[in-house]
């Protein structure tokens, strides 16, 4: 395909054949604005924010779908245009929600800056009748609220065509519109997987994740409490842009000086159990392996993978690892390991962990996840409440030192922080489980076939005389495509990873939201990864088994990998649902 040549407000710009005039502009340095448009998943000139004048055209056209042409003569910025999307601002004002002081978008709403940008003011101009909207808070991970819903359909385009789950979608017709489930279910008795992929997506204050700092911060404040804080490795990622940073700025250290401010009675990393979940899923790994075991062996870190598999795939659930993930993991060494350790009753022992994942939510109650005789984890956040908490309390984030985690629970090697990206699992394990076949030291770390953000990856590796095949996926549609596969019996694999969210966890549904033309523009999944394979390749220490609180841990207290002690403590079990339950009864 070669290039047309056209002009955009009389700039002379060459753009690729087949580009929109959205596209166009952008190589002009203009950013038409947007609010339906996601990239290649919500193309459908809805909002109609992005109308554009096009010389000899009868009308505005929508600059997201409208392809460019030879010769053609865009303006963007028109007294017409203007007046157009400052009228499309007010009808979508007239039925919205406009209590913008108790939203938790209020300051990083998309709806809101474009606003401002036009001058659009809460005038009123045409106030009228509002459809009828109800909150929706059934799921244990987040709330809709359709009062604040303006219908750009991305939430709807994440679940269906990024997750392939497609439990929301737009009811009714015409003014009576709204987004919501089939029959109007409340979201907590769909198939939905708590992945969080909506609120990611969403540029209003329509969906968010359920908030728990109130709770935490009156944890911290009971004197009978002891109260410890785990954060996974995505969130050093990602925090700082909550604090005005760039995009693929490392937190940890002022991350770790904030938790510790906030008055936590020991903050530790949540990697420490990411090394942990890498000794027990590569001994089950190779008992399968050697033994005749139930392959291939999928991973488990991910919950909203898991629930996943249980409503769509119930009959793989045999193939998931039995391992609980990291959190769920720390949560249970800290209260039998560390409570018999530092002689502090259990029961006194309240774990609160910050994690990329609005699904932690939802897993933290479910079954089978109370290997100390109490729930592993009392509270889950989300990168983006513990930003807020921190805002809440007035800590100067930007103003604070780097410090370090406190041990034993925070000492972990690169395998652990490498979690945090799609291939990060593998590749750990992979160090793990070949060293552990071979007996010998691996000479390359980097098993950089599983890196990168590409949707399904997959990879060979002779080890003692075998040819060990992985593959490795993230996004839930993107898993679909690769056990259907597997199901079919066109492919065959030793070892799966899974990730629920596109790009693993730094891509979760509970961190810093970015506006659309971020989205659309920028590689968010990369440059969050990066963050976590600097910190690897600078580790002092790069293998999950070379942990020396690990090895402190197995000696002291678990005995070894896969030992009854272990399995009581860090292993779990999985139920098969029904796709809707509701439904089928």
């Amino acid at each position: 395909m070669g290039n047309i040549t056209l002009k955009i407000n009389n700039v002379e710009v060459s753009a690729p054949e087949g580009s929109t005039i959205l596209e166009a502009a952008r190589l002009a340095h203009i950013e038409i604005p947007t609010l339906c448009f996601l990239k290649e998943i919500n193309e459908i000139g809805a909002c109609r924010m992005c109308v554009v004048e096009v010389k000899g055209a009868r009308t505005l056209v929508t600059a997201c779908v409208y392809p460019v042409s030879e010769g053609m003569e865009v303006f963007t910025n028109t007294p017409k245009v203007i007046a157009s999307r400052k009228k499309t601002l007010e009808l979508i004002l007239s039925v919205h929600n406009r209590d913008c002081l108790a939203c938790v978008r209020s300051g990083n709403c998309e709806l809101q800056q474009l606003c401002n940008d036009l001058g659009v003011t809460d005038s009123g101009r045409y106030d009228g009748e509002k459809p009828e909207t109800k909150i929706d808070d059934s799921a244990a991970h987040m709330v809709r609220d359709n009062s604040k819903c303006i219908l750009c359909r991305r939430c709807v385009a994440a679940c269906e065509k990024t997750q392939g789950i497609g439990v929301i979608g737009a009811n009714n017709r015409g003014f009576k519109t709204y987004i919501g489930s089939a029959f109007d279910l409340p979201l907590a008795d769909t198939s939905c997987v708590s992945c969080g992929q909506c609120i990611a997506v969403c540029p209003t204050g329509a969906i968010y994740e359920k908030d728990f700092t109130d709770q935490v911060l009156e944890a911290i404040a009971d004197p009978e409490k002891y109260v410890v804080v785990q954060t996974a490795p995505a969130v050093r990622a990602a925090l700082a842009e909550e604090f005005d940073h760039p995009i693929g700025t490392n937190a940890e250290g002022k991350m770790a000086a904030a938790l510790r401010r906030l008055g936590f009675d020991k903050v530790f990393d949540t990697n420490f159990a990411a090394d942990l979940t890498i000794m027990e899923e590569a001994h089950e790994f190779l008992d399968r392996v050697q033994n005749g075991g139930k392959l291939p062996l999928i991973t488990s870190c991910s919950p909203g993978w898991v629930k996943f598999c249980e409503h769509y795939y119930p009959d793989m659930t045999e193939n998931l690892s039995s391992c609980k993930s990291p959190q769920q993991m720390f949560g249970a060494i800290t209260k039998s390991y560390f409570a018999e350790k530092m002689r502090i009753p259990k029961d006194k022992i309240v774990v609160v962990s910050v994690m990329p994942c609005t699904a932690k939510k939802f897993e933290i109650g479910r079954d089978d996840q109370s290997g100390a005789g109490l729930p592993d984890v009392d509270i889950a956040l989300t990168t983006r409440e513990l930003a807020r908490l921190i805002k809440k309390v007035g800590i100067k984030f930007n103003e604070l030192p780097n410090e370090t985690f406190d041990n034993p629970l925070g000492e972990h090697t690169g395998a652990g922080v490498i979690f945090g990206a799609t291939g990060g699992v593998m590749e750990a394990a992979l160090r793990t489980a070949v060293e552990t076949l071979t007996g010998e030291e691996l000479k390359e770390l980097n098993f950089t076939d599983v890196r990168g953000t590409a949707g399904i990856k997959e990879a060979t590796y002779h080890v003692a005389d075998m040819d060990v095949k992985v593959a490795v996926a993230s996004g839930l549609g993107n898993a679909r495509e690769l056990l259907d596969k597997v199901n079919r019996g066109e492919a065959e694999y030793h070892f799966i990873e899974i990730m629920g969210c596109p790009g693993g966890c730094v891509n979760g549904g509970g961190q810093p939201q970015v506006p659309g033309y971020i989205r659309n523009t920028v590689d968010v999944r990369k440059l969050r990864a990066s963050v976590l394979y600097d910190l690897d390749e600078h580790a002092s220490i790069r293998k999950s088994h070379e942990n020396p609180e690990i090895k402190k841990l197995y000696d002291e207290f678990l005995g070894k990998p896969g030992s009854e002690k272990a399995h009581h403590l860090l292993h779990t079990t999985y139920v098969k649902r029904v796709v809707n339950q509701d439904l089928e009864d």
